[in-house]
């Protein structure tokens, strides 16, 4: 039987003595609509996430993760859930045992551990996760971090997961598109003591409690820490949730409650991530994000060349492009970086494809132009179509020259029109919009009236397993024409105050207008709030100066885990610029944001791509190294204003320079042998000033031999360089 605080501490060393196996509670239900009308088909966690469903990475780290029992609380679309996992090999798996939960009137994860409770299966501590988490974190650490916190003290209940990621200073949003996040937290024992992700940064201030800074010698503030949504819990915890019947969602409810309750002195500690990957699929930002982390790597070995499902895996090849087996490919096609061709596929003659996941069996014309999208399963796309930043789900058919404007999502088996155009962060389904939506707050439960209970309305929506239980509209709803001529679906409007959540929350890239609109109200703001002295730092501690590095290692190799995300998207950003024929003033427009929401310097942004530059041009194929040179000396010619847009001091150019050194040195040895040649290059293009070679050449002279292999290769040019200034002298 689950215990309840209180018991007694024979019964926890009795649970010690009978190994009892981790068990994990995922719930595949998320609560929210920020899905639909997509979920209104489908449940959420079946939605392919670069061709797998996302539930399937969720059960693969839960099982690679040593996890041997997982309970999946089913809820909308259960028999959809059910009937995959039945069909799935996680059935078959030893040591691992999927067991599913049906409820058909819970409406909150509250009511979903409240019967999971009642059910009595849960008999030591678990860890708690939606079904569209993606991670590759070992649990072992923070696992035993919290079994050690229980021996000591029976209150520490919850060990929350969490991972460094800087918001944008400009959108107040991480790179998953949630909201800014702030915590406070006991920097010694990482006891959580303060949870807010809907503060008003533009008041500059926050409120705690004066018992929180009495109680603790020093206390850390965080803006710059991402919620994984990986709880490690103790069975008190859905003791916690029956007796609370008003608590129903997770953060807001539990947490809070738990951090604001002084009489049963519950504690929730966090456990810091640095290295290992996890994030969760909580918007259509996100969705985009975590796929291009997979596509990236990041989130290895649950990558595409990697089977961890289904039948197909696909070949990876350069700049990262996955291919699967089976594709019909014209040689005309161009397929672009950091893209997936599903297994199946065909594509037509004069087609471009760039940074995209593109489904099974889909048929694609000639001429098509796609960027930034999402094509899921049986796609016909006919010729002459245009995408860009869009989602299309199963069995949609595009006629001809049709065109999906940036953030458009096609739900399964709408047919949009020739020619037709669909206006931007548009949503096309086959469903009519309901006329009783929730609050624009999408809050993580629904009441009996919002429409999330699983009791269908319609014939149609039966055969769905549908979710919805408010009446379709009885007004006469979008004509099927407005997608088209021969088009079939209905347009949902956007609700009053929901544009903005459009943009903020879509796979399209955040407009430049809004971006400058933006930064020119955070300026205004800035100004102001300097003025009164109240800005935030973004991370600070209370705390006296003699303990001022508790956490500098930390924060050390949170940093260098920033910097290889920035570089890494700056390098996507050109690669799409380079396939595309995208001016450069557009790429320095997408740096310069990449900038601010990683906060970074210019020299960062001239280093990453200087990077890109020379692996485009080693990516270039050459049997020679004069041919290799030949392509750095064309490269560097064709983005010569983009890199000196970025090289605005010496500093900069020295930068340069010392990202030079480190590619010859490990990523692209290729470079060793032509250091001297290339840096004489980069002279003569104006990229580097000559008293930037000069210093960088001065800095190196105290150092060890090994560190100045490439000043010694270039020591004739440096040479010439320094007579050179003695004659101007």
């Amino acid at each position: 039987m689950v215990r309840r605080k209180g018991s007694t501490r024979d019964s926890e060393d009795a649970e010690e003595l009978v190994r009892v196996p981790l068990q994990a509670i995922l719930l595949a239900d998320s609560f929210a609509q920020k899905f639909r009308p997509i979920t209104l088909e489908r449940p959420k966690v079946l939605l392919p996430l670069v061709n797998v469903p996302m539930i399937d990475y969720t059960l693969a780290w839960l099982e690679s993760a040593g996890v041997e029992e997982v309970f999946v609380f089913c809820c909308a679309h259960s028999k959809q859930v059910i009937n995959y996992l039945e069909n799935s090999h996680w059935v078959s798996l030893p040591h691992f045992e999927v067991t599913t939960i049906e409820s058909h009137n819970s409406v909150s994860a509250g009511d979903a551990l409240r019967l999971i409770y009642e059910r009595n299966v849960i008999h030591g501590d678990f860890v708690l996760v939606s079904g569209d988490t993606v991670s590759n974190m070992s649990l072992t650490q923070a696992l035993q971090e919290h079994k050690d916190r229980r021996k000591k003290d029976n209150n520490a209940v919850m060990t929350m997961v969490i991972k460094r990621s800087k918001p944008s200073p400009i959108t107040h949003q991480s790179r998953l598109g949630t909201d800014e996040l702030f915590m406070a937290i006991d920097p010694y024992t990482k006891q959580l003591l303060y949870y807010e992700d809907k503060a008003d940064p533009l008041k500059g201030t926050l409120s705690l409690e004066k018992m929180l800074l009495a109680d603790k010698p020093s206390i850390s503030l965080h803006n710059d820490k991402q919620d994984c949504y990986i709880d490690i819990c103790s069975p008190e915890v859905l003791s916690i949730f029956t007796d609370n019947f008003d608590y129903q969602h997770l953060r807001r409810h539990f947490i809070k409650g738990l951090l604001v309750d002084d009489i049963m002195g519950y504690k929730i500690f966090t456990h810091e991530i640095h290295s290992n990957y996890a994030a969760r699929v909580d918007n259509f930002r996100s969705y985009d994000t975590i796929s291009k982390d997979i596509i990236q790597r990041w989130t290895y070995p649950l990558v595409p060349d990697v089977q961890f499902f289904g039948k197909y895996t696909a070949k990876l090849e350069r700049q990262g492009m996955y291919r699967a087996s089976d594709i019909g490919q014209s040689r005309s096609a161009q397929i672009g970086p950091f893209t997936i061709i599903g297994h199946g596929t065909n594509i037509g003659d004069n087609t471009i494809i760039s940074n995209s996941v593109i489904g099974e069996r889909c048929t694609i014309g000639s001429n098509v132009s796609i960027e930034g999208s999402y094509i899921w399963e049986n796609v016909t796309i006919e010729d002459g179509c245009v995408l860009k930043h869009a989602i299309v789900c199963n069995d949609v058919t595009m006629k001809s020259r049709a065109v999906l404007e940036p953030g458009v999502i096609l739900c399964f088996k709408v047919v949009i029109g020739q020619e037709f155009v669909v206006p931007a962060y548009s949503k096309v389904s086959l469903l009519q919009q309901p006329t009783k939506l929730d609050s624009d707050e999408e809050l993580e439960y629904a009441d009996h009236s919002s429409g999330v209970v699983e009791t269908p309305v319609t014939r149609t929506v039966d055969k769905l397993n549908g979710e919805l239980t408010c009446t379709l509209p009885e007004r006469e709803a979008w004509s099927t024409s407005e997608v088209g001529a021969g088009g079939v679906g209905y347009i949902w409007s956007i609700c009053e105050g929901g544009h903005e959540e459009e943009w903020r929350h879509s796979v399209a890239p955040i407009p430049v207008d809004k971006l400058t609109e933006l930064m020119q109200a955070e300026d205004g703001d800035l100004e102001l709030s300097t003025q009164d002295r109240n800005v935030l730092p973004p991370s600070g501690e209370l705390i006296p100066d003699s303990n001022s590095n508790v956490s500098e290692d930390d924060d050390n190799e949170d940093s260098r885990d920033d910097s290889v995300y920035f570089e890494k998207e700056v390098e996507a950003t050109f690669l799409r610029a380079v396939h595309e024929n995208v001016k450069e003033d557009h790429v320095i427009l997408e740096v310069n944001s990449l900038r601010l929401s990683y906060n970074m310097t210019s020299a960062d942004c001239a280093g990453a791509l200087f990077y890109s530059v020379l692996k485009l041009a080693l990516e270039t194929p050459s049997s020679s190294n004069s041919e290799l040179l030949k392509n750095v000396a064309s490269t560097i010619t064709r983005w010569q204003k983009l890199l000196k847009s970025y090289l605005q001091s010496i500093d900069e150019e020295i930068e340069v320079i010392l990202k030079f050194e480190e590619m010859c040195l490990e990523s692209a040895k290729e470079f060793s042998a032509l250091f001297a040649q290339i840096l004489h290059l980069l002279y003569e293009k104006d990229i580097l000033q000559e008293d930037a070679v000069l210093k960088w050449a001065s800095e190196k002279e105290g150092a060890e031999e090994s560190d100045r292999v490439f000043v010694k290769q270039s020591e004739k040019f440096i040479q010439w360089l320094n007579e050179a200034s003695e004659e101007d002298d």
